[in-house]
């Protein structure tokens, strides 16, 4: 992703070509604007008539790598802060606000271990009835060491490996790959699909556990889950049929 290199130039400039030797972190700040812009998706909210991105970012860090941040940390919280408003626009969200992101220390984090709550603040009370969006004020924990484990709730134990599940359109076969997968024609999508009656971003797939769920992604001519239209996130069963464009995609548990 162009904006992500432009992300790590410009960081490079904030620590003053200390950038390697900096970040005796297991958490890099690359992977935190790529995580930060997966939380942004999976919390987005629709109303009637627009669809709205988090707008507060919490980061939670081990007392070790926040340490490790401390010298650069305030000029970090506004690279991200800027990547997410990069991200909003690039994927046609709306925005209450600049997105504000506030790093905290949680002892409970390990080394390598980072936490990331995502939530919609201030939102105009006209607004609230008529939102649909995800469960929040969950803290969802990423391993910078194991980037492919999913991710988990901070307040619940660590579970077990998430289930492998495929994606098989013909003769091809795609792995999603824990936490989420998005499907899509653009270069953003990590399933790319070469079909031009789907969106740059099309669907979203995650899991959560042992279960995954698919949602589509504000499409243009939407989706269709197993022949119904797909309105909402809905968790998937082995052999279900999820329809995009011209595209017909069987999703499998392995």
């Amino acid at each position: 992703m162009s904006f992500l290199k432009n992300f790590e130039s410009r960081l490079e400039k904030l620590i003053e070509g200390g950038f390697k030797s900096a970040f005796k972190s297991e958490v890099q700040p690359v992977e935190l604007a790529r995580k930060l812009s997966r939380e942004m998706d999976a919390h987005r909210a629709a109303s009637v008539s627009r669809t709205y991105a988090p707008n507060d970012f919490t980061v939670y860090l081990s007392p070790a790598d926040r340490e490790h941040f401390s010298q650069f940390e305030e000029g970090l919280k506004r690279e991200l802060s800027l990547e997410l408003l990069e991200h909003a626009r690039k994927r046609g969200y709306s925005l209450l606000s600049r997105p504000t992101v506030t790093i905290e220390t949680d002892d409970r984090l390990e080394l390598g271990l980072f936490g990331i709550q995502a939530r919609l603040a201030d939102v105009p009370e006209a607004e609230i009835a008529e939102l649909q969006q995800p469960e929040a004020g969950h803290t969802m924990v990423y391993n910078a060491r194991d980037l492919q484990a999913p991710a988990r709730d901070l307040a619940e134990p660590a579970r077990g490996a998430a289930p492998r599940a495929v994606l098989e359109t013909g003769d091809r076969r795609f792995a999603l790959t824990p936490p989420s997968t998005i499907v899509g024609r653009g270069s953003d999508a990590d399933i790319k699909l070469d079909d031009p009656n789907i969106s740059r971003t099309h669907v979203q797939f995650r899991v959560d556990g042992v279960s995954w769920t698919v949602s589509d992604m504000g499409s243009t001519n939407g989706t269709r889950l197993s022949g119904r239209q797909l309105t909402a996130s809905t968790e998937l069963r082995s052999g279900d049929v999820i329809e995009l464009g011209n595209s017909v995609l069987t999703f499998v548990l392995e």
